[in-house]
């Protein structure tokens, strides 16, 4: 069995538009030690992240403690909403949960964010058969993942999650079949 940990980066600064550059806040910052305590007996063989920076420093505590290093994979990155701040994220999140092709001119919709986050999952599940995994990531990311693996999990479920920061869910792979999908919350 292959135990893979997602874990949800902590809260990040929103005055930071730069999704890639974004940090965490000072709470944020002090959540990871809340990751780092729940992985700490996990056994975690890979830690890998998303390149964005609240990403990569959510996960970045417990992978010192361990002397791990990160693999950063592009491919785990967000969706890209569109090439401006965009006000009204609630109206937008509930058309893209509607329809998973709808999308902004210079954006992602879902569905191309699930197959790129499953098609990155895919390879690492093969890469790291039998080991304990972490992945440093995104809620809309996740939410995506979740939902190629359970199809109930929806825009109400999304919603639920985006007030979780940091947020864990653990998904147990027999090669690259999930099994089971168990959520922790850390706050």
């Amino acid at each position: 069995m292959t135990h893979l940990y997602y874990v949800r980066h902590a809260q990040p600064d929103y005055s930071v538009h730069d999704d890639l550059t974004r940090p965490l806040t000072e709470k944020g910052m002090r959540d990871c030690a809340l990751v780092t305590a729940f992985l700490a007996d996990k056994s975690i063989d890979r830690v890998f992240s998303s390149p964005y920076k609240r990403a990569v420093d959510t996960v970045q505590p417990f992978a010192a403690q361990a002397h791990l290093p990160i693999t950063l994979i592009d491919d785990l990155r967000e969706r890209r909403i569109d090439s401006a701040w965009i006000d009204d994220f609630d109206s937008f999140c509930k058309a893209q949960w509607a329809d998973f092709d709808y999308r902004y001119t210079d954006g992602e919709c879902l569905h191309t964010v699930q197959e790129r986050n499953i098609d990155a999952l895919q390879k690492i599940l093969l890469t790291c058969a039998g080991q304990n995994i972490v992945i440093g990531g995104h809620g809309t990311a996740l939410s995506t993942i979740i939902n190629f693996y359970d199809s109930a999990f929806g825009y109400e479920d999304f919603i639920r999650m985006r007030s979780k920061a940091p947020w864990i869910v653990h998904f147990t792979f027999d090669g690259t079949r999930c099994i089971s999908i168990e959520t922790h919350d850390l706050i």
